[in-house]
């Protein structure tokens, strides 16, 4: 079972339209949504590779009820923590001209001190029942910065592994509570070890550092080159096959989830690592975020490539 935290939820709305024209009146084609904020995209691959997942975070008004109702998945339990603030919209504006597309991020309603104490009261209930915890993304205003480290120190006291994928203050924060695994970029590693990297070489002699820091798991994404993970068995790069992607936002969830997956699972890391890599490249074949195509996945699978560099 993996227990996934989204804090700021949102209803992800995706406008297609056939193209964007600016300062003019646009009629959208079609109009998908799901719910979103990067750890319902975790829960929606997670649950899709056939794994249960209670959803948590916050919800509230008459877009948290729809939220809700858009968790159509069977293994996706929901216990959200309902508060009176209104969930957050945000749009995805998707040019079918030319593949691009502009998003517009609405910063969440406040939450008050009480609703975060509820929250924790809940994740205490139900981080039992959880063989690893996923935590992702921003957090609304109101929320402590701290609250991650908060998360971490409650899944260690637990004996259970816990996911980190944010950033900024709260990344560097968190990474100080030592959690099981993170996926910093390139900008977050220079802020984390205050110096920049440049090629893959010097990628994995950072991700070694934060690893003998006390990060049993520590991952760079590479794009459509792939990711670097360092790990006790040292560290390994992984390549999909080249592919033409679709979209590629959400992707670095995906890869979340496959670790999820592999770690809730105890499967072998080199097989986890390619769980993680294989979903995460089918799901750039998918238009909709925190999505895949199975029949994808399975083609693309054993055609990734993992070796060793250090």
């Amino acid at each position: 079972m993996i227990l996934t935290v989204t804090l700021n939820t949102s209803i992800d709305k995706l406008y297609l339209l056939e193209k964007i024209r600016p300062e003019t009146v646009m009629r959208v084609k079609e109009v998908h949504n799901t719910a979103g904020g990067k750890g319902l995209n975790v829960s929606r691959v997670a649950a899709k590779l056939g794994e249960k997942v209670i959803a948590m975070g916050f919800t509230g008004g008459f877009n948290g009820k729809y939220l809700e109702s858009l968790v159509d998945s069977p293994l996706i339990r929901c216990a959200f923590t309902h508060v009176d603030a209104e969930t957050r919209s945000c749009i995805n504006c998707w040019d079918l001209s030319d593949g691009r597309s502009t998003e517009y991020l609405e910063p969440g309603a406040p939450v008050s001190p009480a609703d975060t104490a509820r929250f924790l009261a809940d994740f205490d209930r139900e981080l039992p029942a959880a063989d690893v915890v996923s935590v992702s993304g921003s957090i609304p205003e109101g929320v402590p910065e701290d609250i991650y480290c908060s998360l971490i120190r409650r899944c260690r006291q637990a004996g259970v592994p816990v996911l980190i994928d944010t950033s900024g203050s709260r990344l560097a924060s968190a990474v100080k509570e030592k959690p099981s695994f993170i996926k910093p970029n390139e900008d977050e590693i220079l802020q984390l070890l205050g110096r920049s990297v440049s090629g893959p070489e010097e990628a994995a002699c950072a991700l070694t550092e934060l690893h003998e820091g006390g990060i049993p798991y520590a991952v760079l994404s590479l794009g459509a080159e792939g990711a670097l993970l360092a790990c006790s068995e040292g560290v390994f790069r992984g390549k999909p096959p080249k592919l033409i992607p679709r979209n590629t936002v959400g992707c670095g969830d995906s890869m979340t989830a496959g670790f999820a997956v592999g770690f809730a699972r105890s499967l072998p890391v080199m097989e986890t690592f390619r769980m993680a890599l294989a979903v995460s490249a089918a799901s750039a074949l998918s238009l909709f975020t925190g999505d895949f195509d199975p029949a994808d996945y399975e083609r693309l699978h054993p055609q990734v490539s993992i070796h060793r560099v250090l």
